[in-house]
């Protein structure tokens, strides 16, 4: 409407009080912003419209064509100083570590394929991408690095962290804003390239919800190249933003698998991993108990060790080692891991009943421990062992969370070691049955059963001779 009256003003600015909009000289604007010479502002740079006392657009200046570019620019330079964009400046490409140490083949796979995926998109930003991740993972430093790609290139493109973006509109209600809140609203709306880091990470609410609804919404509208960065399964986003997160064709996903950046959990390192309870459970300490067991028996427990070791080389699918207590399995488990902390690699050893805990600790408020960073640890360990499983107070809570670690390991094709502790068709008893359809699924589990007794065998207890006897 307003480039239609400009231009009616620029056809009669012979006779301007035939025009709708006349130049602003007398308001309350920057005088002489405007393109000298310009035919519908005169060089000021503001347009008033010629409406009656009482309007609402009575008195106001509005942007001329001849600055409007330049004015949207200066509003997205304000944005991006709250956007605090100058600390993450030092994050590019050139600097990005793919083949950080620590992390596994298939990690540092993942890593290569969102470093491909974000430099192209940062040499042509078409569509939306979304970086997928744990905590630490690489995810905020490749999404920066785009912007900082972007400007380096002389073009337009906007930071925000989700949370701090809301924190941001919600002080521009405020009267002694410094800018109003529909200003800062579309600067970020219509951003040439926006990046959103840390979706999820705001606090829930029905505003936040509407206000993230109306600027994803108008972009995807608009077809914005968008890129978000989030450590939340797109499920649990609002039913809204995932309908567009997961449009097919439009929105690419990628996820990244590797260990935290930020101070590591190198190893076994982590406060959940009792792996360091087992430094001497490994291959080369194995006894195949020869001469001991039956030739049957013998052979069984040979099967099993190769299995582990096999499974420790190719690093791919789960294995889950079935047997009595003291049969070995937790030993052969735990050599895998073992393996490949010494292969420069991250394991988590866990013992399911002490995995529980610590997740329920985790919602005390007295808790120094993050529940959600926890959870992923978990489930997002490169290499996951959880011994014991079907041991633990089978709670509904307790399957909820055994389930939603297991299903996305089973979905993202993480490699899993699982012990239960059982003979034959016992302890699948204990066991939720969705867990139990994935570890029947022999294209990705292979489930190895030891017939073997105890090592060392039952302790033998001494009788008791009769009172009176000697």
């Amino acid at each position: 409407m307003l480039d239609e009256a400009a231009r009616r003003a620029a056809a009669t600015r012979s006779s301007p009080t035939s025009s709708t909009e006349t130049p602003a000289a007398a308001v309350e604007a920057p005088s002489g912003d405007g393109r000298p010479g310009c035919p519908s502002c005169g060089g000021v740079g503001w347009l008033r419209r010629e409406v009656p006392l009482g309007h609402p657009d009575f008195g106001r200046a509005f942007p001329c064509d001849c600055i409007r570019a330049d004015l949207a620019e200066r509003r997205l330079a304000g944005a991006r100083r709250a956007s605090n964009m100058a600390t993450l400046g030092r994050m590019t490409f050139e600097n990005f570590q793919v083949t950080a140490a620590g992390n596994t083949p298939q990690s540092m796979a993942s890593l290569k394929q969102a470093f491909e995926a974000t430099s192209d998109f940062a040499r042509r930003p078409e569509g939306w991408l979304v970086l997928s991740g744990g905590y630490g993972s690489g995810k905020t430093h490749l999404a920066a690095a785009i912007v900082n790609q972007r400007l380096a290139d002389g073009e337009s493109a906007l930071f925000v962290v989700v949370p701090d973006l809301l924190d941001h509109l919600r002080a521009a209600y405020a009267p002694s804003a410094p800018e109003a809140y529909d200003e800062r609203f579309d600067a970020v709306r219509s951003a040439p390239l926006l990046v959103l880091d840390d979706l999820g990470a705001e606090a829930h609410s029905a505003w936040a919800a509407e206000k993230l609804f109306q600027l994803l919404n108008y972009r995807y509208n608009a077809r914005l190249p968008t890129v978000f960065t989030t450590n939340q399964p797109l499920e649990d986003l609002d039913e809204r933003l995932r309908s567009r997160l997961g449009e097919m064709g439009f929105v690419r996903t990628v996820e990244l698998q590797a260990l935290d950046y930020r101070g590591g959990l190198h190893g076994d390192r982590s406060s959940l991993s009792s792996l360091g309870l087992y430094t001497d459970c490994r291959f080369q300490t194995w006894d195949p108990r020869t001469g001991e067991l039956p030739p049957e028996d013998r052979e069984n427990l040979l099967r099993a060790f190769q299995a582990a070791r096999d499974f420790a080389a190719s690093a791919q699918g789960w294995l889950v080692l079935q047997g009595g207590p003291g049969c070995g399995k937790t030993h052969l488990a735990a050599a895998i891991a073992n393996h490949w902390v010494a292969e420069g690699g991250m394991a988590m050893f866990v013992v399911v009943p002490d995995l529980l805990d610590h997740l329920r600790a985790a919602f005390s408020p007295q808790s120094r421990s993050n529940y959600d960073k926890r959870f992923e640890e978990v489930r997002a360990a490169p290499l996951l062992v959880l011994d014991d499983l079907g041991t633990e107070n089978a709670t509904p809570w307790a399957k909820e969370k055994l389930f939603q670690i297991l299903n996305h390991r089973y979905a993202a094709r993480l490699p899993t070691v699982i012990t239960i502790a059982g003979h034959e068709g016992e302890p699948w008893k204990r066991i939720d049955e969705r867990l139990v359809s994935r570890i029947n699924d022999r294209r990705r589990c292979k489930v190895v059963g030891i017939k073997a007794p105890p090592y060392g065998g039952p302790a033998e207890v001494p009788r008791r001779k009769p009172a009176g006897r000697r």
